[in-house]
Order: structure tokens, then C-alpha cells, then sequence
């Protein structure tokens, strides 16, 4: 009898301990607790650029669709930094989709892309400029190249 029970709760623990994730329940949300969606690291390099070259903005405007990350009024400007895995970058090296819960992931990435064009569509509407700045683009090898994109542009929006 007490043989019998063991193997099954030897097997109970086979199923529950035999988890997809590689992490225990509480470190994943102790990662997943780590993940900013204000003042990451892409954005905070696109602010103190601006910054630098003497651009005012507000941060994360809740009056605009989306809550843009930056917003230039004066020339009517909204800037999002995207992360390439949570907004879905298309043909990106950082937009890897997970191998466990695959569908779950995906259903949410595409409702983040559905959100993001909506909101985009609903400022452009209004008359606002967008720019979508992507984490990748702000990688040490791409960085130089983007930031002298969007002065380029922010110069011609001034005009």
C-alpha cells in the first residue's frame, strides 16, 4: 500500500515538476518584475540626445493615444522606443518568439503590434508627426547612424 502511494505521488511530482520554463514560478516573476516599460535604457540614450542638442519634451504623456515615450509639442511630435521582442520586430534579431507557450506569446505580441498601429493611426488623425525608434536601432553599431536619422527629421518637422 505505502509502495503504491509512493509511485504515485512519485509520478505526481514527475508531472509537476517537469516544467517548460527553466526557472521556478517565483524566479520568473521575479524576472518578469524586472521588465521597465518607462525609462529603459533605448530611451533614456533618445533622451539625453535630444536633450543635448537642446530639444524640450514631456515624458510619457497620458493626454495622447499610446502614451508616447517622448513628446515634442511644439512641433507637435510623439516618439515611441520600442523593445523589438515586446512590440514584434519584424526580420529582427531581438524578436525571437518563445518556444514554450508559443501561441500565448504570440497572441500577445500581435495585440502589442494591433495596439501600436491603432494608437499611431489615432495621433496621425489628430495631426501629430510619429516616429518609431526600435531598440535595435539604438545598438552600439547602429546608434550613430540612428540619432543622426532623427535629428535630420526633427530639423525638417522645425521648419
Amino acid at each position: 500500500m505505502k509502495l503504491e502511494i509512493l509511485k504515485v505521488l512519485m509520478k505526481f511530482e514527475v508531472i509537476t515538476f517537469k516544467m517548460a520554463d527553466v526557472h521556478s514560478k517565483s524566479i520568473r516573476s521575479y524576472n518578469m518584475s524586472q521588465i521597465r516599460s518607462k525609462d529603459t535604457k533605448p530611451e533614456l540614450i533618445i533622451r539625453r540626445f535630444l536633450h543635448s542638442q537642446g530639444y524640450r519634451f514631456r515624458l510619457h504623456d497620458k493626454s495622447l493615444p499610446g502614451k508616447p515615450d517622448l513628446v515634442l509639442k511644439k512641433l507637435k511630435t510623439a516618439i515611441f522606443v520600442h523593445g523589438c521582442f515586446w512590440h514584434g520586430h519584424k526580420d529582427c534579431k531581438y524578436f525571437v518568439v518563445p518556444k514554450t507557450q508559443t501561441q500565448w506569446w504570440l497572441d500577445k505580441i500581435n495585440a502589442n503590434k494591433k495596439n501600436d498601429r491603432t494608437k499611431k493611426l489615432s495621433l496621425e488623425k489628430s495631426g501629430w508627426n510619429t516616429i518609431t525608434i526600435w531598440e535595435c536601432e539604438i545598438k552600439p553599431a547602429k546608434q550613430e547612424k540612428t540619432l543622426n536619422k532623427l535629428l535630420k527629421i526633427l530639423s525638417t518637422l522645425s521648419k
